[in-house]
């Protein structure tokens, strides 16, 4: 097939076509070694999160001492980021780099549906996580009674449910896509998989991503603010005192609090571009040229490799735990009930 430069294609950049049909979306050429590096970076990512996050939900499942409300929210965090990993990133990778979409368009669905799900997840339960580190240092004598396994449970739960009915109302309910018919972008070629990039979604998808943020940024704020006070008063203690009282939170609470406000962070840092983008993209009749936008989106997705990254960085009992792990450690009898935080 003859080459040609396709619309929205830059000048001098080579393309041709997804599929030798009328209508299909245009494929951009890169060169091999271009191409191959792609391939690569997006392997590499993909293979971190998936081993990463495998390694968190192996982890705190099979240690005993790590059987908290928190870790349980950690856990379901992971299991999120593990499945991206595993179902969406390697098809977003040859969409990536092919620049057409070779699956067909219930598979694109699914996809789309799976991708969506799991990044909605993971916000919410990084705000749960957040709620959860606010009562361990702001009331830290009724935290065990207040934010219980029953209670991470429930907060697991809706952080499933609430996404996947979200997502669902948009992708798989006809009326809804018939009746926002007017807001998709006027370019349905043969070939591409961009079902929720349109008008009303990229400002419906602003406040999902806005508000439980804006609650997390809060809520840190406070938590730095009392862990600091709380910290100076025990420093202020002599130490007689302070092996008989119980001031403030614990010094692990606060540690867990300054990992998790950097996942938070983190998790700023890699999405708000991409979300930004979406909704100022959709105002300007979608002028973000493709590879910008994959290289958005897969910044975004470099999110789910970062909190294993942190956790081994900030916890020790994580680094012993992986270690154990690495070296069979979990095969051998009682392993499951080793005090990882001595």
């Amino acid at each position: 097939m003859s080459s040609a430069l396709g619309p929205g294609a830059e000048e001098g950049m080579l393309v041709t076509l997804c599929y030798e049909v009328n209508g299909s979306c245009y494929k951009t050429l890169h060169p091999f070694g271009v191409q191959l590096a792609s391939y690569l970076a997006c392997a590499l990512g993909t293979l971190i999160t998936v081993m990463g996050n495998l390694l968190v939900v192996i982890v705190i499942s099979h240690f005993k001492a790590l059987h908290t409300p928190t870790n349980l929210l950690l856990l379901s965090l992971a299991l999120a980021d593990l499945l991206l990993g595993l179902t969406v990133l390697p098809f977003s990778t040859i969409r990536s780099v092919e620049s057409c979409w070779y699956f067909g368009d219930d598979f694109c669905r699914l996809h789309t549906f799976l991708d969506t799900l799991f990044c909605l997840t993971s916000i919410f339960h990084l705000c749960f996580i957040s709620i959860d580190r606010h009562c361990a240092i702001c009331d830290p004598l009724l935290y065990p009674t207040k934010f219980t396994i029953r209670v991470a449970c429930i907060y697991i739960g809706v952080g499933w449910a609430v996404p996947m009915a979200y997502t669902s109302v948009f992708l798989y309910i006809k009326a809804i896509a018939e009746g926002m018919g007017h807001f998709l972008r006027d370019m349905p070629c043969i070939g591409s998989c961009q079902l929720l990039f349109n008008k009303l979604w990229g400002w419906l998808n602003f406040p999902v991503f806005f508000f439980p943020c804006l609650v997390m940024i809060v809520l840190y704020v406070k938590i730095f603010t009392v862990a600091n006070k709380q910290a100076r008063l025990i420093n202020n203690m002599n130490r007689s005192l302070r092996s008989q009282l119980h001031v403030g939170a614990s010094k692990r609470e606060r540690k867990a609090a300054k990992t998790l406000g950097v996942a938070v962070g983190v998790y700023l840092l890699c999405w708000l571009p991409f979300t930004i983008d979406t909704m100022v993209d959709s105002l300007l009749d979608f002028i973000t040229p493709p590879v910008m936008f994959d290289m958005l989106i897969w910044f975004a997705y470099f999110n789910s490799a970062c909190n294993p990254l942190i956790y081994v960085l900030s916890y020790r009992w994580f680094r012993k735990a992986v270690k154990l792990v690495l070296t069979h450690g979990i095969f051998r009898s009682r392993t499951t009930t080793v005090d990882l935080y001595q």
